[in-house]
């Protein structure tokens, strides 16, 4: 689902949050209207950015197309630039587009790697969200200086722990039997088939799955009596979505270990509540999981030892909430927003001109 785009009473006077029209649904999977509105969307946030002529500009969590267009608006008006880097999208998208392009796919691969990379060195700074990405920045020949590190969070305040049984549940018919709940992204770098192998294997639990895209429809195609599918769920109910599952799933490819962090595990940190992560050992989500002591991590291949996990922790009522009660805990010692907030002051400042850190 979305963030909270609404501003609050606590909110600066100075923070504006206004919509930039893309001209309908992105196509997410459509690839030539995708790379139109892409394009165009980077040409409309650039006229902004080039009428506001802002100190500075941090893009994040922007398709790579409209990212370059971004920048280039930036870089003819001289405005220092920050590129906060989610996710190394090329390296995800070059061997997806070989699979479904033999021909052109190789040579478009690298093309995506050659666009990344350039726009990546032509920044004034990198935010990265896991240390695990600088080496292949600096293989890129991004200097050591140009790139940091910031890890993602969430925001603890907004994401209360909810009892079990409450109103969301409730709705759903969920008050009083197992669930196992996957809420968040369901794309090309996770497997599906997971979850629905938990549905298999476990029938008196339900598997709740609240996402969208090719991920969901792959498992609309292939009910189970327990299978719940819902689409993605309005930011305001997401403590109580979170809330409804005695355990929280999170699933990434061993591929995508190398350029994704699913934020997901974050928000689920806040709930409370215990995970159940197939996730690549060496992905910072695993090593979170890991060093938070609030869940069961396994291999992303080793659907048995998935299964045997979910057995566990939905057999153990205490061992539930030890693990829920270790992850808040964490959450609520490490997502210490005043201090990400001078951390991202620091990168910004030293990149505008004039500036007392720069």
């Amino acid at each position: 689902g979305k963030g909270d785009l609404e501003l609050r009473d606590d909110d600066p006077p100075t923070l504006v949050i206004e919509p930039v029209d893309m001209g309908g649904q992105f196509a997410k999977y459509a690839p030539a209207k995708r790379l139109r509105q892409e394009l165009s969307y980077g040409l409309r946030v650039g006229r902004r950015i080039v009428g506001e002529q802002p100190d500075a500009v941090l893009s994040g969590d922007t398709p790579l197309f409209a990212q370059a267009v971004i920048l280039r608006s930036c870089r003819r008006k001289r405005i220092p630039f920050v590129f906060w880097l989610q996710d190394l999208y090329s390296i995800a998208m070059q061997p997806e587009a070989e699979r479904r392009l033999p021909l052109v796919g190789r040579p478009l691969g690298r093309a995506l790697v050659g666009l990344e990379r350039r726009a990546l060195a032509e920044s004034d700074a990198v935010v990265a969200v896991s240390g695990d990405f600088r080496a292949t920045l600096l293989r890129w020949g991004l200097p050591s200086e140009q790139v940091h590190v910031v890890e993602n969070w969430a925001p603890v305040d907004e994401l209360p722990v909810r009892p079990r049984a409450n109103e969301w549940a409730c709705r759903h018919g969920l008050n009083g039997k197992p669930v196992l709940l996957y809420s968040g992204t369901l794309g090309l770098k996770h497997d599906p088939g997971l979850l629905l192998e938990l549905a298999t294997a476990l029938p008196d639990a339900t598997t709740v799955v609240a996402s969208e895209g090719l991920g969901a429809d792959w498992l609309a195609e292939r009910p189970r009596e327990n299978l719940v599918l819902l689409g993605f769920q309005p930011y305001e109910e997401l403590p109580d979505v979170l809330g409804a599952g005695d355990v929280l799933v999170v699933i990434l490819e061993r591929d995508a270990g190398k350029f994704a962090v699913p934020s997901k595990v974050l928000s689920y940190l806040c709930a409370g509540r215990p995970l159940l992560a197939a996730l690549p050992s060496d992905n910072l989500a695993a090593k979170v999981v890991e060093s938070s002591g609030a869940g069961v991590l396994v291999e992303p291949d080793d659907a048995e030892g998935l299964v045997e996990g979910a057995r566990r922790l939905l057999g153990d009522a205490d061992l539930r909430a030890r693990l829920g009660a270790a992850g808040r805990a964490y959450a609520e010692k490490t997502f210490d927003i005043a201090a990400i907030g001078d951390r991202f002051e620091e990168v910004i400042s030293s990149v505008v001109p004039g500036s007392s850190r720069s």
